[in-house]
């Protein structure tokens, strides 16, 4: 046939604020005018070129919509012909397109960085600036060797970097042989789970304890024992009595989660007694230790660890930033060829320019000049956000001065629920999260966890009086 009809086109209109794409408009556009007839079957379309300088648009926005809808049978391409609506095309079977969702499927958390949001490390004080040198310097490194399929267990140089990094800061020796790369936190766990127990073992965790990481356990199968925490950590002759039999224990040795206590050295001992004799093993989840504020920050585990039965986690997320999703795991030497088959069959490694650019970040000294930088801040940050919190609230508040971490336990006796707390603070803009909800067996009480992280020393009054007006809703 001839040439579209110009006036077709002419009322075709792409929307600038749209949450559309402009190829996602362009497609939908030309779909939709096929499906209400204006268009008939065998009818020329404009040249990509044409169209694309009638819309103001980019060319290939519209090599990209015309592909789609020729994968989709609607057109057709003929060479010099050009392009036509496909002879024989049944409209009736172009059922419109689903709605693109306001959302993805799963929704992230809308409060990531609002004040009082645990668990995040202060964003603003990452030096972006030399991270951003680094991977440039990193990418130029790239070779051929590195874009093939990189080592499950982790590139070799971080590997190196974070053997050298744990002797110094958590008093671990080990070889870089036993460390392995993950995901975070909750790969490391996926993997030690799946290495020593199988569904329907027995694991001791701690409750009050880490919420993800119980739900991870149960997804697996495994039969959570859920052992009271006191001032001392994880009680280990409870659950010697009451679960002798258990094939793992997942614990926060540092600083528990979420109370904030460090295991005694005399549970620390008990616990790796118990391990030998049971023939069981711990998973040490390290994953912010390096924030300790009052005193020597606890040492880790495993570096007093004699005969092999602890696994050493920790994520650079509580140090970094969550979006590197990078951590490490040290395994014990009996466990490095099982838990290099297990990496192998779990995945095909992770991307190496950001391993590549960690590894040079902790070589050069960057990565602990950071956190010795991070701890002063935050010690200061914790001081101010206290003071005004007291200062605000009085007598009608119950704090607990933290040792180290990244959260203040603030209760409020009298008051209503935590969780309707919670509640009534992002009515403000501040999301502390609610310390029942860590619990489930053995409750904690009802008090907010509130993230200083966040909280500038100048903020501070105005986070606490913001607070203040939520709860004396």
């Amino acid at each position: 046939m001839g040439k579209a009809s110009p006036s077709l086109f002419s009322t075709l209109r792409l929307e600038a604020a749209s949450a559309l794409t402009l190829q996602e408009q362009v497609y939908r556009r030309i779909r939709e005018a096929v499906a209400e007839g204006r268009f008939a079957a065998g009818e020329r379309l404009p040249s990509t070129r044409s169209l694309a300088a009638q819309l103001n648009v980019s060319r290939g926005t519209v090599d990209a919509a015309y592909g789609r809808l020729a994968g989709e049978g609607v057109i057709l391409g003929r060479g010099a012909a050009g392009t036509v609506i496909a002879p024989g095309l049944q409209r009736h079977a172009l059922a419109a397109p689903p709605a693109v969702p306001a959302t993805s499927p799963y929704a992230l958390p809308d409060d990531y960085l609002w004040p009082f949001r645990g668990g995040m490390p202060a964003l603003d004080l990452f030096p972006a600036t030399q991270w951003a040198s680094l991977a440039r310097q990193a990418a130029r490194r790239l070779d051929a060797a590195r874009l093939c399929y990189p080592d499950p267990r982790g590139l070799p140089e971080l590997r190196n970097a974070i053997a050298a990094y744990l002797l110094v800061s958590r008093g671990i020796a080990c070889d870089p042989a036993q460390v392995l790369v993950t995901a975070g936190y909750q790969a490391a766990l996926q993997l030690v789970a799946g290495l020593v127990a199988r569904a329907g073992d027995q694991v001791w965790f701690e409750d009050p304890g880490y919420r993800f990481a119980r739900r991870a356990l149960v997804a697996a199968g495994m039969r959570l024992a859920m052992v009271p925490v006191d001032s001392a950590g994880l009680d280990v002759a409870w659950a010697k009595r009451h679960h002798p039999g258990a094939r793992l224990a997942v614990v926060t040795p540092g600083h528990q989660s979420p109370l904030g206590m460090a295991l005694s050295p005399q549970r620390r001992g008990e616990l790796l007694e118990w391990a030998m004799a049971a023939d069981s093993w711990v998973l040490e989840d390290d994953y912010d230790s390096e924030f300790h504020y009052a005193g020597r920050k606890p040492p880790a585990l495993k570096s007093i660890d004699r005969h092999g039965r602890v696994f050493h986690a920790a994520s650079f997320s509580k140090t970094l930033f969550p979006g590197l999703r990078l951590g490490c795991l040290v395994v014990p030497e009996a466990w490095i060829e099982r838990a290099t088959v297990a990496c192998e069959l779990a995945h095909r490694g992770h991307a190496l320019q950001e391993q590549a650019t960690l590894a040079a970040f902790m070589a050069d000294g960057h990565y602990a000049r950071h956190l010795r930088r991070m701890r002063l801040r935050y010690a200061e940050r914790s001081a101010a956000l206290t003071l005004a919190l007291q200062h605000r609230f009085g007598r009608r508040i119950e704090l607990t001065a933290p040792e180290g971490g990244l959260t203040l336990l603030a209760r409020f006796p009298g008051h209503a629920a935590d969780t309707e707390l919670v509640r009534q603070a992002r009515a403000e803009g501040l999301a502390p999260s609610a310390l029942s909800a860590h619990a489930t067996t053995h409750p904690a009480g009802q008090g907010l966890l509130i993230g200083f992280t966040h909280v500038k020393p100048e903020q501070a009054a105005e986070m606490a009086a913001r607070l203040e007006r939520a709860i004396d809703r």
